[in-house]
């Protein structure tokens, strides 16, 4: 990540952990009875998930030369949020662990700016991406305070890009794998338990697609001749409701 990646995770991050305080103490000063004590003693149960994703990609550039001497590098110039769906089911292990998998779509874009080195020219191209993601996780819980309940959470997750376009600059596989984690907290209101989530995905596997038959512009080439590898990240802001 770049120093601008860096500073904008440590705000968003910031940020969570500011609000989560802040809802922690007043949890903690005006309610003392606990809401729905047996919640968390369910062997199995289900929810729903709604929230938002920023989508990005970790690019590695080849230093192709091409015909005409050019040497184009790409980099993310941009980002823009988008939003997620999904659904949470949930298995009791034990006290202080569940086994969830939570799947979720999630919509989302992604600007690739490419610039040629010698002459600085600059193309930029939005790509949108559908994730049907299969989180499988581990959650790690801490002891229940009054009404609220922070925890961590680690696992794997496979997904699918079922919105990718052909005939594009850069072509991504609609097939991708990795690992995630997050932290989140659960609030335990009369009727309804809802969890606040904050997770971080990251895609292992390489989603560039290098061979381009479908390329109707064969001057196009030139962009994804640039690059020699892409990954996926992704930082996602959950609420669930369970």
């Amino acid at each position: 990540m770049n120093i601008s990646k860096n500073k904008m995770l440590k705000k968003i991050l910031f940020s969570y952990i500011l609000v989560s305080s802040f809802i922690f103490c007043a949890s903690a000063q005006k309610q003392k009875v606990k809401n729905q004590p047996y919640a968390d003693q369910r062997i199995y149960h289900f929810g729903l998930s709604v929230g938002f994703n920023m989508q990005d990609l970790l690019l590695t550039n080849s230093g192709h030369v091409g015909d005409g001497g050019e040497i184009w590098y790409g980099e993310i110039t941009n980002y823009s949020g988008g939003f997620n769906v999904g659904m949470v089911t949930d298995l009791y292990l034990n006290p202080m662990m569940n086994l969830r998998l939570t799947p979720s779509l999630h919509f989302g874009d992604k600007n690739i700016s490419f610039i040629e080195e010698k002459s600085g020219e600059i193309e930029t191209f939005t790509i949108r991406s559908n994730y049907l993601s299969f989180p499988l996780d581990v959650k790690f819980n801490s002891m229940r305070l009054n009404n609220y309940r922070p925890y961590f959470l680690a696992g794997a997750y496979g997904a699918l890009d079922v919105g990718r376009k052909k005939d594009m600059p850069i072509l991504l596989s609609g097939l991708d794998y990795g690992i995630q984690f997050g932290i989140g907290c659960d609030f335990y209101l009369p009727m309804i338990k809802i969890g606040t989530e904050l997770r971080f995905y990251f895609g292992l596997t390489d989603i560039l697609v290098k061979d381009r038959p479908d390329l109707l512009d064969k001057t196009m080439l030139k962009y994804t001749q640039a690059l020699s590898r892409s990954s996926s990240r992704m930082i996602v802001l959950s609420f669930n409701f369970e």
